[in-house]
C-alpha cells in the first residue's frame, strides 16, 4: 500500500515530517556512521567543527521553518532551539561527573554518547507526545507545566554541585547491588563473560562502561522532564516542539567534547537557565491571563537571557583555569 504523502500527522503534511526525518538520519548516519565508527578520543578541533557543523543545520532549518510555516513559528522554532541547547550545558556538566567518578577514559566516551544519543530521539518523541496529547486533551495541563518550571527554575539557579552527586542517587546504589559489574573496563564492551569468584561456570557481567550509559541515559529522561515543558511554554504545535528539540539534543555528544574541558567556565550560566525556566513558566500564565505573548519577543528575551548568562560566567570564572576534567 502506497503511503500517502499528502497526508497529515499532527496538523502537519507528511512531506515535512518526512523531510526533517531524513534530515535527521543524514546527520546520524554521517557523523556516528562515517566520522566516528571507532571508540577514539575525538580531538577539540573536530568537535568544535561538528559541533559548528550541527549549529549551522538547525540554523538553516530553522530559517527554512520561517520561510515555509511563517515568522511565528519560525521564532516558535529559535526560540525552542535556544532554550533546550542552554539546557543542555547543564546535562555535560552531569554526564563530565559521571565520567569523571566511574574513570571512563575519553576514548570510550563516545561509545556511551552514541547509544544515549539514539535512546533520546526515541525518549523525546514519546514525552512530547504524552506532552502534547495532555495539552490538547486537558486545559489545567499548561499551568500546572508553569507551576513545575517555576520550581524547575528555583532548583537549577541555586547553588549546588552537581560533579559531588554523580553517584549518588538510588539507581546506581541498586544497580551496584543486583548487577555483577566487572572491577575494570573492558574496553569499549558494555557486558563480558566473566568467572564466577571462587571458580564455576562463566557468568555475564556488567562493566563500568554499562553503568555509565544507564546512568547519562537517567540525566536525560530528568533533564527531558524539565525542558519538555518549558518549550510547551513557547509553542504547543507539535512539530516545531519536536523538531527544535531534537536538533538542539543531537549536537549535544559533539558540544560535550567540545566542552568538557572547560565546562567549569560555565558554571554560572545555570542561573541563565533557572531564569529561563521561570519565565517559561510566568509565560504560561501570562498567556492564559492576558493573551499570547508575540513570539518575536520570546525569542529576544531568551536570547538576551543566554548572552548576558554566557558572559557573567565568563566575566566570573576569568581567572579560573580550564585544566581537563576527570575521565
Amino acid at each position: 500500500m502506497a503511503l500517502d504523502l499528502g497526508g497529515a500527522f499532527l496538523d502537519k503534511p507528511l512531506w515535512l515530517w518526512g523531510l526533517f526525518g531524513a534530515v535527521v538520519l543524514a546527520l546520524l548516519v554521517f557523523d556516528l556512521g562515517v566520522l566516528h565508527r571507532r571508540s577514539r578520543e575525538i580531538p577539540l578541533r573536530e568537535s568544535l567543527l561538528l559541533s559548528g557543523a550541527y549549529v549551522a543545520v538547525a540554523a538553516a532549518f530553522g530559517a527554512w521553518t520561517w520561510w515555509s510555516l511563517g515568522p511565528d513559528a519560525g521564532a516558535a522554532f529559535f526560540s525552542g532551539y535556544l532554550l533546550e541547547k542552554s539546557l543542555s550545558l547543564d546535562n555535560i556538566f552531569v554526564i563530565s561527573a559521571i565520567f569523571g567518578a566511574l574513570a571512563i577514559p575519553r576514548e570510550f566516551q563516545h561509545r556511551v554518547l552514541f547509544w544515549g544519543i539514539l535512546s533520546v530521539l526515541l525518549l523525546r518523541a514519546m514525552l512530547i507526545g504524552l506532552g502534547a496529547a495532555l495539552v490538547h486533551a486537558f486545559a489545567w495541563v499548561l499551568p500546572v507545566f508553569g507551576a513545575f518550571l517555576l520550581y524547575a527554575g528555583y532548583r537549577l539557579a541555586r547553588p549546588h554541585s552537581q560533579a559531588g552527586d554523580a553517584l549518588q542517587n538510588p539507581l546506581y546504589g541498586l544497580l551496584r547491588r543486583r548487577l555483577p559489574v566487572t572491577a575494570e573496563l573492558h574496553g569499549d564492551r558494555f557486558v563480558v563473560r566473566e568467572v564466577r569468584p571462587g571458580g564455576g561456570s562463566a557468568r555475564l557481567a556488567a562493566t563500568p562502561l554499562l553503568l555509565a550509559l544507564i546512568l547519562v541515559e537517567l540525566s536525560d529522561v530528568l533533564f527531558a522532564i524539565d525542558s519538555v515543558p518549558a518549550i510547551f511554554a513557547i509553542t504547543t504545535d507539535p512539530y516545531i516542539v519536536y523538531t527544535s528539540n531534537i536538533f538542539a539534543v543531537l549536537g549535544l555528544r559533539a558540544l560535550y567534547f567540545a566542552l568538557s574541558d572547560v565546562i567549569r567556565r560555565f558554571e554560572h550560566l545555570k542561573t541563565a537557565m533557572g531564569l529561563l525556566l521561570g519565565l517559561a513558566g510566568v509565560k504560561i500564565f501570562y498567556n492564559a491571563l492576558f493573551g499570547k505573548i508575540d513570539p518575536m519577543v520570546s525569542l529576544t528575551v531568551t536570547l538576551s537571557v543566554l548572552i548576558g548568562g554566557v558572559a557573567y560566567s565568563f566575566w566570573r570564572t576569568r581567572r579560573t583555569p580550564s585544566g581537563p576534567t576527570p575521565g
